[in-house]
């Protein structure tokens, strides 16, 4: 299903003006505080009315200001995840969720509560007050009261922000579960590389108000260093791998891209399933030789595709191994020693180490 956004509107001293079009089944809004993230969020759920645009998912149109079309929220079957869960204090887990499907008429219900329950694993919870749930816990039952409006489209905005590292680890799989398993579009809002980099099957940068770069997750997040307000030390590439092996004896996975074999810390899962990994470019090292008793185990053979100016003393160096284009940021001093230059001949080297937190690959692609 198509999400297509075109809109412009101003909000005090701050005017947003954006557009895309995506087909993507998790697109990912990405970009630094006060970039129009939650603005634009809020346009798509009918929070507010911008001053003109046209906002459809498929072929319902929410907004369209030249008719002077626009559904009320109410009406437009948005299931909203805000950044704090929002739940009910004085509901126990099961009334929080039947909540959400009790505005939603009999005959548009296409979600059925012990489905939701099951995907979520939130079926030991239903009887507890969320005063006495974890941060993870609340999050999980407000998707679930989301998902059981039976909605046609997901916000998500910001929905973890207060949750930390380990609690992030434990909801992301139900994530990628609603992404892979439900025909159900999510828009999720991040200033998160790493949060995108491992949902996101397409991505919207934006920045000062602006659609700065739109696309499949790979392609955009590739070429994320090129942006200002990005974490230089987060730049980088997604990696798309299957695995071969899932143990080598050393507690390492055996995976292989279009580029060659990798191995990755043990990945709990069958051989053939897909997998998706983020390189980050500040973990990649170069050699114009295969290099021998070096302890990365990664060493993808490739050619230089690109070379961006990455400030006074470091370069980015687009390493194109297969279909994959692996960057690395490197020293102007290393770029002359090694003599490279768009077309010379590389190996990119990464150590297993760092390629920790790798996360299902999509499924699929549906969208043609």
């Amino acid at each position: 299903m198509t999400l297509s956004v075109s809109i412009r509107h101003r909000q005090g001293a701050f005017t947003l003006d954006a557009a895309f079009e995506s087909r993507g089944r998790l697109i990912a809004l990405f970009g630094p505080s006060g970039s129009g993230k939650s603005t634009l969020v809020n346009i798509i759920a009918g929070l507010i009315r911008p001053e003109q645009g046209r906002v459809a998912i498929g072929d319902r149109v929410l907004v369209d200001s030249a008719s002077g079309q626009f559904v009320p929220p109410h009406r437009r079957r948005i299931g909203y995840v805000f950044q704090d869960a929002r739940l009910f204090p004085h509901l126990s887990v099961a009334q929080n969720l039947r909540y959400g499907r009790w505005f939603t008429p009999t005959a548009d219900r296409y979600v059925e509560p012990r489905a939701v329950i099951d995907l979520l694993g939130v079926g030991h919870l239903l009887e507890r007050r969320p005063a006495m749930l974890s941060g993870g816990e609340k999050s999980r039952v407000a998707i679930g009261r989301a998902l059981l409006a039976s909605p046609k489209l997901i916000l998500m905005d910001e929905p973890f922000a207060s949750l930390d590292d380990a609690r992030k680890a434990e909801i992301f799989p139900y994530i990628e579960r609603l992404r892979d398993e439900l025909n159900i579009p999510i828009v999720y809002v991040s200033h998160s590389v790493a949060e995108v980099a491992r949902l996101a099957t397409d991505v919207v940068v934006l920045s000062g108000g602006r659609v700065q770069s739109a696309g499949p997750a790979a392609s955009v997040l590739s070429h994320a260093y090129v942006l200002p307000e990005v974490d230089p030390a987060e730049a980088g590439a997604l990696v798309e791998l299957e695995l071969l092996e899932p143990d080598d004896g050393y507690g390492l996975s055996l995976l292989r891209s279009s580029g060659g074999v990798w191995r990755l810390p043990r990945i709990d899962a069958a051989p053939g399933t897909r997998h998706r990994a983020r390189v980050r470019a500040r973990d990649v090292m170069l050699a114009t030789k295969r290099p021998a008793h070096v302890s990365a185990l990664n060493m993808l053979a490739g050619t230089v595709a690109e070379i961006v100016d990455a400030g006074p003393s470091d370069v980015v160096v687009a390493i194109a191994s297969g279909s994959d284009l692996i960057s690395a940021r490197i020293t102007r001093r290393s770029l002359d020693q090694l003599a490279l230059k768009p077309g010379s001949k590389a190996f990119a080297l990464v150590k297993s180490v760092t390629l920790a937190g790798t996360g299902p690959a999509p499924a699929g692609d549906d969208r043609q």
